[in-house]
């Protein structure tokens, strides 16, 4: 547990002791703050300088929206927790290569966006708005908590192409639990945030659901998916990436990497080629729904 997160940990739990509402508050609050915000790398500036930068206003401030292209044919990149659009840089120039038009963003809170946190709603809010603009994606590749905002747009009528999951989170309440352990949150604690949940992200959903998973999609998104995952993955388990392909059935194809970890699998070469093929071809790319496995650079 990193400093930071010891003094959080240490304060909530304390809190909750006092007053269980302000301790849930409090988490919740918590919950959609990054820790970090991730800074460009060399050759990701490079890349970055020749893009369309705009900006795009939502409920936690102001998202960077970065283009190649005309907008015709467009291929959506969408990032993770704690990360920024730049991460997947690597699927870039190939995508440009083979014709089509590239647009990703940094959501509030990451990147150069402004704003100290960002949740499900953002990612919603901005998928949306882009794909209002460009209208239906050929492509949508999307990694980490990237994949659940992704499919919570497709959910409410954004529509894909083609679908890629890298390293994807397919149930909020995986995050949550992950969010709970990693703080040592008391079990009442866990549970009022749980509640903060259901009350501010999803007050639509009935109490006994659970909040939204990408399963909940199935009748919503026809499009084929290409479900990429780690099977060393130590951030999102593997298991979430099954979970996805699982639901989708015929519909998706599933592959594990081994020695990739959580983020070198977006810079792998089999990976990006593999992910490339499927966005330009389809499920015809990748053949029966497969495991692969990777090495590490």
């Amino acid at each position: 547990m990193q400093p930071i997160e010891a003094v959080a940990s240490t304060t909530l739990n304390v809190v909750s002791r006092v007053s269980g509402r302000l301790a849930g508050a409090g988490a919740f609050r918590l919950f959609h703050m990054p820790f970090a915000r991730s800074k460009l790398r060399g050759l990701e500036r490079e890349l970055f300088a020749t893009a369309t930068v705009e900006h795009l206003a939502v409920d936690s401030g102001r998202a960077v929206t970065y283009r190649w292209g005309d907008g015709t044919r467009p291929v959506l990149l969408v990032h993770g927790w704690q990360s920024r659009g730049s991460r997947l840089s690597e699927f870039v120039p190939g995508l440009l290569e083979r014709g089509y038009s590239v647009i990703t963003f940094d959501a509030p809170g990451h990147g150069d966006a402004t704003g100290r946190s960002t949740t499900i709603l953002d990612y919603r809010a901005i998928v949306t708005a882009l794909h209002d603009r460009y209208g239906t994606f050929e492509g949508l590749v999307a990694h980490s908590l990237g994949v659940l905002g992704s499919f919570y747009a497709l959910h409410h009528g954004v529509r894909a192409e083609r679908i890629v999951t890298v390293s994807g989170v397919c149930d909020f309440d995986f995050l949550i639990e992950e969010f709970s352990s990693e703080l040592r949150l008391r079990d009442q604690l866990t549970e009022r945030l749980r509640h903060q949940v259901d009350r501010r992200l999803f007050p639509d959903v009935p109490s006994e659901r659970t909040p939204f998973s990408v399963t909940h999609a199935v009748g919503s998104v026809h499009a084929p998916l290409l479900v990429v995952h780690d099977e060393g993955d130590t951030r999102i388990d593997v298991s979430q990436g099954r979970r996805i392909a699982a639901a989708f059935g015929e519909r998706a194809q599933l592959i594990i990497t081994r020695d990739l970890g959580h983020r070198r699998i977006l810079g792998d070469a089999d990976v990006v080629r593999t992910v490339l093929d499927f966005v330009e071809h389809g499920p015809s790319a990748i053949g029966t729904a497969r495991a692969r496995t990777a090495s590490a650079d």
